[in-house]
Formats: structure tokens, sequence, C-alpha cells
């Protein structure tokens, strides 16, 4: 089992879902709506979020401050209805 596995496993995703989500709510409206279409990466703990033009941007400029850790990943201007919260892990 590789570290990606391990720390899915270990990580609380509904946790991570519903913080981030709630997260997500309050810090909108300084993305919305010019930055509608990119993402946000939020690490949960430090509340920390990382804008990106793509979901793979944004969880790279993640990485680069928090190792090792599960993130949620928001598309900007989407709801939870029109868009899937996507889940990363760093593969250090």
């Amino acid at each position: 089992m590789d570290i990606n596995e391990e720390l899915i496993k270990k990580a609380d995703i509904q946790k991570i879902a519903e913080e981030g989500a709630r997260i997500y709510e309050e810090i909108k409206i300084n993305y919305e709506p010019k930055n509608n279409g990119k993402f946000l990466a939020i690490d949960i703990d430090s509340r920390k979020d990382y804008l990106g033009e793509t979901s793979a941007e944004a969880l790279e400029l993640a990485r680069q401050n928090h190792s090792d850790k599960v993130f949620y990943v928001v598309k900007i201007g989407f709801d939870a209805a029109e868009t899937m919260a996507e889940f990363f892990v760093d593969k250090q």
C-alpha cells in the first residue's frame, strides 16, 4: 500500500467534505463571481486555500505548503449539485 492509500484510509473523508464545504461557504464571497470556473484547494485544518486555474494547479500549490494532507477541492461558482468535490492526497 502506498502513502496515498494510507492517508486516504486514515482520513475522515466525511469530515473533510463537510468542513471544506462550510469553509468554502464562508469565503466564497472573496472569489465569486470573478474567479468562477477556477478551483480552490482547501486545507480544513489551517483553513488556508489555494487558487488554481485547474484542480491540479490548486492542489500543487497546496502541496507546496502542506505535505501529507488530504484537501477539499471545489470548483468556484458551482454548487454541490453541479460539481463534485474532489479529494487529493500529497504524493510525497
